[in-house]
């Protein structure tokens, strides 16, 4: 068995929090250090997460020669700095979504890697969870027949606190790039599974959304997309309205699947289920998935392998892969009026 990865979490936010909780539940990695634009959260992460080493600033850590493998958790503006800085020192890179704040930052990244010669992800958890790959599985198989239509929402109500990086323009702040991102991977993640590729990308999107009277970001927002094959793809989000539980659901000529929990499927593991309904059933069929690890750790474990394997990307979201939903993303807040 290799040796555990040895982790640096850059940031110490709640995000940042709950990966350092799926690295020690990881028999393939381990917390090496974390660090902080303050000290003192670094040392009380450190001290909460059993971390051996807290520093007060992110070149301290990028410069720990124990750190094989950077977390990248500040907010969205953040990702292209720190991970072209991690890469250049020589870091491998988990990079939370999204990736980057659009499509040309993203490529710089992607560039960096490649000439760095280091792993880059973007930590897209649902992606490695064995969940998605049972529904990409049946989907390819033709379990639906043809593909038709493609539903997917991540949707949620917060309060409104213009403080919050959520609300925040010059954080990265509105739906599309929080959580509408899930929408738009897993939609071209399955309109991809229909025609038998990794994914495939839209020839035509038409949204739209509501921009928050005092915040200014998007708050809430839809879109249509056309791919080829004659698949639509039904996309929502929102920070400002919940819309019951998130889902995803794929209708074909055959029958429908749909998923009651795409994104966190069972955070701690266990039997998440998928249901099919063939074409004129009474009833879905419950489809049981069983993962014994939380979802966080599956990520964990999947960056760890692709790198002691001499990987640079891992087929669960491919640099490819990274580029074309930060397009999407570009295309959908243009059309509500984003720059």
């Amino acid at each position: 068995m290799s040796a555990p990865l040895r982790w640096g979490i850059l940031s110490t936010g709640r995000i940042a929090g709950i990966f350092a909780h799926a690295v020690r539940r990881s028999r393939t990695g381990r917390l090496a250090a974390v660090g902080s634009r303050d000290v003192r959260s670094a040392r009380v992460f450190a001290k909460e997460h059993r971390v051996p080493r807290a520093y007060g600033d992110y070149p301290s850590l990028l410069k720990d020669p124990q750190v094989e493998a950077v977390y990248i958790a500040p907010p969205h503006p953040f990702h292209l700095r720190w991970t072209l800085e991690a890469l250049r020192a020589g870091k491998h890179v988990l990079c939370e979504k999204p990736l980057a704040m659009g499509a040309a930052d993203a490529r710089r990244m992607v560039q960096a890697a490649r000439k760095n010669r280091r792993f880059l992800m973007e930590a897209f958890m649902y992606r490695c969870h064995p969940q998605t790959r049972e529904l990409v599985r049946l989907v390819r198989d033709g379990a639906i027949g043809k593909v038709r239509f493609i539903q997917a929402s991540f949707c949620f109500d917060a309060p409104l606190d213009l403080k919050n990086r959520l609300f925040n323009k010059k954080l990265g702040g509105g739906g599309i790039l929080d959580v509408g991102c899930y929408p738009v991977s897993m939609a071209r993640l399955l309109a991809g599974a229909a025609q038998g590729k990794a994914f495939a990308e839209p020839v035509e999107l038409k949204g739209t959304g509501i921009l928050g009277e005092k915040s200014g970001v998007d708050e809430m927002a839809s879109a249509i997309l056309r791919f080829p094959g004659d698949i639509l793809a039904e996309l929502s989000c929102a920070i400002r309205a919940d819309r019951g539980e998130s889902m995803v659901r794929v209708d074909g000529t055959k029958g429908s699947l749909t998923v009651p929990s795409p994104w966190f499927a069972k955070w701690e593991g266990g039997t998440s289920y998928l249901l099919h309904q063939p074409q004129g059933a009474q009833k879905p069929r419950r489809i049981p998935v069983r993962c014994q690890k939380g979802l966080y750790t599956v990520e964990a474990d999947e960056v760890a392998r692709s790198i002691r394997q001499g990987l640079f990307q891992s087929p669960a979201m491919s640099w490819e892969d990274s580029l074309g939903n930060a397009r999407v993303l570009d295309a959908w807040r243009r059309s509500v009026g984003l720059p």
